[in-house]
């Protein structure tokens, strides 16, 4: 028996925080995917491995009641939280699962970048263990995020990896609408350097009064959405430099460090040149996205970003979502 599924990262182009609210998310998937193989073996027990993320090897048993570890599960919580969620059927012969998320890593540092990789991965397991019988994909990818991520979140990031294509997301329900990508409108992603504390960011926004600023966000979040069916490209970049705005005054009265890491420099600088940049997700590292309406503005731009120290992410739109490849049985 063999089964391999995989699942896109993604980035948030409009409605980060905002969507924790109630406001409409733009999201992107990119093809940088996790991959997740299965395989029976001969041992006494199931293992887990996970290239990319850590050196250790999961050896565990599992029945109806859920798995249970024998030794070294604790670099795997996501794996069971996965696992538990989707509860697929024991397999007569114990297993063998890799959990591969290397292309998440920058090539030269090992360093993780920003797209996404837990929601991804998460995405393409449930994925693999819905074909062993376990539950929807969807359903127990997001029940099992939401658990490692404590509770936070808004859940676009599974539903982007789920989906692939361009997504508008709306929290409540989990509703996922595919959109079009403009006619047009040209990115850029680029790689900060420095990695960004997602779940504490959020916690600390969370715990936080409404404020104006945090409404202002989230009319700018429906306004970008709104003008996207309209698919003009010049609309749509002066729609989220707008939205940019409205969240670096959001970031400065909640002070979450959203535009720390350069982030704030390049987007000046963007402004200044006619163009938009923006962080992506909770910010403050990560990754950041430079839109145009002309390729030849990224391409000038491309380079104050590599000054600034920041590195050009290769990356483009993939339409796949989780899916699954094979399932070879004797």
């Amino acid at each position: 028996m063999r089964i391999a599924a995989s699942a896109p990262g993604k980035f948030v182009l409009s409605g980060e925080y905002a969507v924790l609210d109630g406001a409409p998310a733009v999201c992107v998937a990119v093809d940088r995917r996790a991959e997740v193989t299965i395989e029976a073996h001969d041992g006494p027990c199931h293992i887990v491995t996970a290239p990319g993320f850590s050196a250790a090897c999961g050896r565990f048993t599992a029945d109806a009641g859920g798995l249970r570890w024998l030794a070294d599960g604790r670099d795997f919580f996501l794996f069971e939280t996965a696992w538990n969620a989707s509860s697929p059927k024991v397999a007569e012969s114990p297993l063998v699962i890799s959990l591969d998320t290397m292309a998440f890593r920058e090539a030269g540092s090992g360093s993780k970048l920003g797209l996404g990789s837990s929601a991804a991965l998460t995405a393409a397991l449930a994925t693999a263990l819905q074909s062993l019988g376990g539950a929807g994909a969807a359903e127990a990818a997001h029940a099992a995020h939401r658990l490692f991520q404590g509770g936070s979140g808004s859940g676009v990031d599974i539903a982007c990896s789920i989906a692939g294509g361009i997504i508008e997301y709306r929290m409540e329900d989990r509703r996922s609408t595919p959109l079009d990508w403009p006619r047009g409108l040209h990115y850029r992603l680029f790689w900060s350097g420095v990695a960004a504390e997602t779940q504490r960011k959020i916690a600390r926004f969370r715990d936080q009064p409404v404020s104006r600023p945090r409404e202002e966000l989230g009319a700018a979040s429906r306004a970008v959405t709104a003008l996207w069916a309209r698919g003009d490209a010049s609309a749509i970049v002066a729609a989220i430099g707008a939205y940019t705005r409205a969240l670096q005054r959001f970031d400065e009265t909640h002070g979450l460090g959203i535009f720390d890491a350069g982030h704030a420099q390049l987007a000046a600088q963007a402004a200044d040149a006619g163009m938009v940049y923006k962080p992506c997700g909770a910010g403050g590292g990560d990754i950041g996205v430079a839109l145009a309406t002309r390729r030849l503005s990224l391409a000038s731009f491309e380079k104050t970003a590599i000054r600034a120290g920041f590195s050009v992410l290769e990356s483009s739109i993939d339409p796949r979502g989780a899916m699954l490849h094979d399932k070879d049985e004797p």
